[in-house]
């Protein structure tokens, strides 16, 4: 698959690298860093980044301004279906690629390369790059070990020996600075410091386990945070005891609808996800919504998933 993937890249002039609405490290690692190795590896193509991304990834290299272009090979990584892709479809498409770690949806590409095993698609880019004569250099192995370690959450979850192995060379072979990318990872102005002790104290946990906090317009602008900074918070309560699924539910006022950012220690939750327009992976997963009818519809979802976990471990251990 591999150098299918490869011979496509090589096959064409102009290149559109695009990811997920709603840009993360991952995607945007896994986007920035595939374009920059081919790049390297091919001076005379033009290959650009494209989509919206946020201030607070600054960190990154900077994507491409859209321009008016015909007869691209189209590459999208980290998004599982179409209608997520931060992509407007108006651009002439000759042929395309897609590089996910997600579950799969549905078809959307000419050719699709789908690991749910891999920890993150920055890793698949980098086995790509392993795997292909795509160079690589110091900066693009910083943007892949930063998308790897932001998924993974330090390699907290989904730490492989495979991937482990794989940053390991990586470190061998190229200079990353991991202070450096931990800093930008997970550096803090006050104020979304202050949004964490905000949700800590509004967390709302039913007698299933399942936690969800509610974040209106009027709390974001009074912390001075967006929506972006809210949705992010969702990884920093992994260890609250008796809490299996939590949410946190963000108002976005600037799109008109509700952002749901939703994890797990056990029940699957992309299931649930998907009956309300989002999707994602078993224990990490999202949706946006136009109501809080349909948001409160999910979260009754969610906590009955929990239940239903509960009652399985509990004739579990009965056997």
């Amino acid at each position: 698959m591999y150098n299918e993937i490869y011979e496509k890249i090589k096959k064409h002039d102009t290149i559109v690298i695009v990811r997920h609405i709603g840009a993360d490290p991952d995607s945007l690692a896994s986007q920035l860093a595939l374009r920059d190795s081919i790049r390297l590896t091919f001076p005379n193509k033009k290959v650009l980044a494209w989509g919206n991304s946020s201030a607070r990834f600054d960190y990154f290299p900077r994507l491409d301004k859209f321009e008016e272009l015909s007869d691209i090979l189209l590459i999208v990584t980290d998004t599982p279906d179409k209608k997520r892709i931060d992509f407007s479809w108006t651009t002439n498409i000759i042929d395309s690629i897609k590089i996910d770690h997600h579950p799969y949806i549905e078809t959307f590409c000419e050719l699709e390369y789908i690991d749910d095993t891999a920890s993150s698609a920055s890793e698949l880019i980098l086995e790509l790059i392993n795997n292909t004569p795509l160079l690589n250099s110091d900066e693009i192995a910083k943007t892949i070990f930063t998308g790897i370690a932001s998924d993974t959450n330090r390699f907290m979850f989904n730490a492989s020996s495979k991937v482990l192995r794989l940053v390991s060379n990586l470190f061998d072979e190229y200079n990353v600075d991991v202070t450096e990318v931990y800093s930008n990872l997970y550096m803090r102005p006050l104020n979304e410091v202050r949004l964490q002790g905000y949700i800590a104290q509004n967390i709302v946990v039913s007698e299933n386990g399942f936690g969800y906090v509610k974040i209106s317009n009027d709390t974001l602008n009074k912390l001075s945070v967006d929506s972006g900074s809210a949705g992010n918070m969702v990884n920093n309560f992994n260890y609250i005891e008796g809490m299996y699924v939590w949410a946190v539910i963000t108002e976005d006022i600037k799109n008109n609808l509700f952002k749901v950012n939703i994890r797990s220690r056990g029940p699957v939750i992309n299931i649930v996800a998907e009956k309300y327009n989002g999707g994602g992976h078993k224990m990490a997963s999202g949706a946006r919504l136009s109501t809080m009818e349909e948001v409160d519809l999910l979260l009754k979802d969610l906590d009955e998933s929990c239940k239903i976990y509960l009652e399985e471990r509990v004739i579990d251990n009965e056997d």
